[in-house]
């Protein structure tokens, strides 16, 4: 007979033998199996949490060993039988700021005098510093007290700055104690008066003012050297040593990190003048003198300066060159590791025309600038007259001049006037040699150029591009200026418009006439007007103006302006004063008597008065104006109507 085959309680139950015996068969065997793991998994955890421990408590040993608690060592036939040494760690503040003893660290020494001078030398090393250091700052000590030292009387000795006495006197400090300098082993505390006592020092320690803008961010430490010696200066005990750190953090406006909306960059003529762009013109005549200046400023979010790339290109004429490295090129990529390595120059070369220059970093590009440089020869020059009346004697920007080399470049040399004629030369200037003009003026884009009249007339002159008739490569157009020399025979008020706006800008002109009623050349004017000057009669306003009330008043004589003036509202031959018109609608009334500068008959009142329109008035008035349009449209529709209907009546029959 086959015995009969044992089958697994898990394959029963996989075959579908659910019987309970199967069951509970497996779960016993399951159940032993996971209390053994769980078991040893538990003791291993034990083991394992022991070690820890062990560790743990070696970890705590050693940094109690490198920790700045209390160090004590029994010298080894010194002046005392133990010495106990103690530090607290500094912070040494921000890189690039100052350090005092709000950031020190301190220092304390005590040991067991046994003799009378017995003492104890400190003296302190570098040890460690950043690797982007170049060097220590120096440390410093102050002596800050004795503590609780029982010897008598402690005398510090070396450079350590002491009382008169040359004493302290024990647990006592005199505050004229400052800080000294030592990086020997040149002090030392002395025990005075007794054979046996305690002998402490208590030091602050931080890093010396004068040598901190130096520091990079890190730590820095050092260390502290006390050495018992016995009296006389005998054989020394065994030194301690113990170690002193100071974190020095870096300050937020010396972060690396770019702020893009900070970054910069600026053209001028001069570095000094690089803090805003400049308008540069210059001669194209090859030279290596800087034409103009780029600087390129990178910096972080509190504007303190930050490291970053910069790339600048130039195309077309001119030398593009760094002014650090003295690298050229028409493309350059520099690392402005210095505020100063993002400074370049625009050289003229020889070519004439414009220089392109385009500057970015990573973080940021910038708009293209130029720089103009003109043919050493100007091409054309157009002249204008600036001044329409002019007076006897000097005049400033009598004639402008615009001119353009060949290739249609502004031309921003020198520039010279001169008399078209020995006839003209009569009324003013010369004819024979040119008067210089004023410097190319940037903002207006044209040379303003003098004439000194000597009498009344008309008179023609030339602009031309050097400081003689013969050596003139251009020569400009004639003008004509007409030269007054008449008296004043009375006087008239104006505003520059007749209708304004609620609060709209209104220029009053006080204007000379002769005795034709022409305005008159400029010149200052007294007593034009009579005391008193001008009265309004309107609620104006001189917010945000030169014009007060009082100027107002005072107004009884001036200096009228030579040139008009599109930009400021100068108008020639007059004097010009600024409001605000009222909120309100209405009319405004300007009102002066002639003053004693004037004829008997022209020293009368003379008044000028404007409008301010009320918008709702003006709205109202055009209502009213479409009411009238809509009703006048009724009728000539009513008209047609009928019209109409008698057409229609006459085709009926």
């Amino acid at each position: 007979m086959t015995p009969k085959k044992q089958v697994s309680p898990v394959i029963r139950i996989s075959q579908g033998e659910r019987d309970a015996s199967a069951r509970a068969t497996h779960l016993e065997a399951a159940t032993r199996k996971f209390l053994v793991t769980t078991n040893e998994r538990k003791q291993m955890s034990t083991k394992t949490n022991f070690k820890r421990i062990a560790l743990v408590a070696v970890a705590a040993l050693g940094m109690g060993v490198l920790s700045s608690t209390p160090s004590q060592a029994v010298f080894s036939g010194g002046a005392g039988s133990q010495l106990t040494l103690t530090v607290t760690n500094g912070t040494a503040g921000l890189t690039g700021a100052r350090s005092d003893s709000t950031t020190a660290g301190t220092f304390g020494v005590r040991g067991l005098a046994l003799a009378a001078l017995d003492s104890i030398g400190v003296s302190i090393v570098n040890k460690t510093k950043p690797a982007a250091a170049v060097d220590f700052p120096t440390p410093l000590f102050m002596l800050v007290d004795t503590g609780t030292s029982t010897a008598g009387l402690v005398a510090p000795q070396g450079k350590i700055p002491t009382v008169a006495s040359g004493q302290v006197v024990a647990g006592t400090l005199d505050r004229a104690i400052t800080r000294y300098l030592d990086t020997s082993t040149a002090v030392s505390l002395n025990a005075v008066g007794a054979t046996t006592g305690y002998v402490e020092g208590n030091f602050l320690v931080f890093l010396d003012s004068s040598t901190s803008t130096t520091r990079v961010a890190g730590t820095y430490t050092y260390t502290i050297i006390a050495t018992p010696t016995l009296a006389g200066g005998l054989t020394p005990g065994t030194a301690q040593t113990i170690d002193i750190s100071f974190v020095v953090a870096a300050a937020a406006n010396l972060s690396e990190t770019i702020d893009a909306s900070k970054t910069t960059a600026f053209l001028a003529g001069t570095l000094a003048a690089a803090t805003a762009d400049v308008a540069v013109s210059a001669v194209a005549t090859a030279s290596g003198t800087p034409a103009a200046y780029l600087s390129v400023r990178t910096y972080n979010s509190l504007s303190g300066f930050a490291p970053e790339s910069i790339t600048v290109t130039l195309s077309g004429a001119g030398l593009l060159v760094h002014t650090s490295t003295g690298a050229a090129g028409p493309s350059l990529t520099v690392k402005n590791t210095a505020a100063a390595n993002g400074d370049f120059e625009i050289r003229p070369d020889g070519r004439a025309g414009v220089a392109v220059i385009t500057a970015s970093t990573p973080t940021r590009a910038f708009s293209a600038k130029s720089v103009s440089f003109y043919s050493a020869a100007a091409k054309t020059i157009t002249a204008t007259v600036g001044t329409p009346l002019l007076a006897v004697g000097a005049n400033t920007g009598a004639v402008r001049g615009v001119a353009v080399d060949a290739n249609g470049v502004a031309w921003t040399g020198q520039a010279y006037i001169v008399a078209s004629s020995a006839a003209d030369a009569l009324i003013g200037g010369s004819a024979t040699t040119p008067v210089a003009c004023a410097a190319y003026d940037t903002v207006n884009a044209r040379h303003n150029c003098p004439i000194t009249t000597l009498t009344a007339g008309t008179a023609k002159y030339k602009i031309i591009d050097a400081s003689t008739v013969a050596a003139a490569t251009a020569t400009s157009n004639e003008v004509t200026v007409t030269v007054s020399n008449a008296t004043v025979a009375s006087v008239k008020l104006e505003f520059d418009k007749a209708t304004y706006a609620p609060n709209e800008r209104a220029r009053i002109y006080v204007t000379p006439l002769d005795s034709t009623g022409k305005p008159m050349q400029s010149a200052a004017y007294t007593n034009i007007l009579a005391s008193g000057g001008i009265t309004v009669i309107g609620a104006v306003s001189y917010t945000g103006t030169t014009t007060t009330a009082d100027s107002l008043t005072a107004a009884t004589g001036f200096t009228t302006a030579a040139q008009n003036s599109s930009t400021s509202g100068a108008k020639a031959g007059s004097m010009q004063f600024t409001v605000y018109m009222p909120a309100a609608g209405g009319t405004v009334t300007l009102s002066a008597t002639g003053g004693i500068a004037l004829p008997q008959a022209a020293q009368v009142a003379v008044t000028a008065s404007a409008t301010v329109t009320d918008s709702g008035a003006a709205a109202l008035a055009a209502v009213n104006a479409l009411a009238t349009t809509v009703a006048s449209l009724r009728t000539l529709i009513t008209t047609l109507t009928n019209l109409v209907l008698k057409i229609q009546k006459k085709v009926k029959a």
